[in-house]
């Protein structure tokens, strides 16, 4: 994340295990985090994958984040997850009251 947001903040963690192959899973990605940073209440959004995908997204609340759920595009991204892109997938809802860390 470039800039921390104010505290407090949400934290959507995603973490996943995908199947074999791309089927179109970057192009989807990659279109839902442009969609993601548009919505309102989105704070901005890191991303690491090895054997196990772990997103987490940061957000100004609950209901911000209850409707990217429903937002109807990621509606088909979600559809998809589950029937070609992941074999397993977990997500945790976090409230960030306190955090720090180093950069250089």
């Amino acid at each position: 994340m470039s800039s921390q947001p104010t505290l407090p903040y949400y934290a959507v963690i995603f973490t996943s295990e995908r199947t074999e192959g791309d089927n179109g899973y970057d192009a989807m990605a990659n279109a839902m985090e442009s969609l993601a940073e548009q919505q309102p209440g989105f704070r901005g959004i890191e991303s690491a994958r090895s054997a196990v995908g772990i997103t987490v997204s940061y957000w100004d609340s609950i209901e911000a984040i209850q409707a990217w759920k429903n937002n109807a595009a990621h509606l088909v991204a979600q559809q998809f997850g589950k029937e070609k892109w992941y074999s397993g997938y977990q997500i945790r809802i976090c409230r960030v009251e306190h955090e720090y860390g180093f950069t250089l």
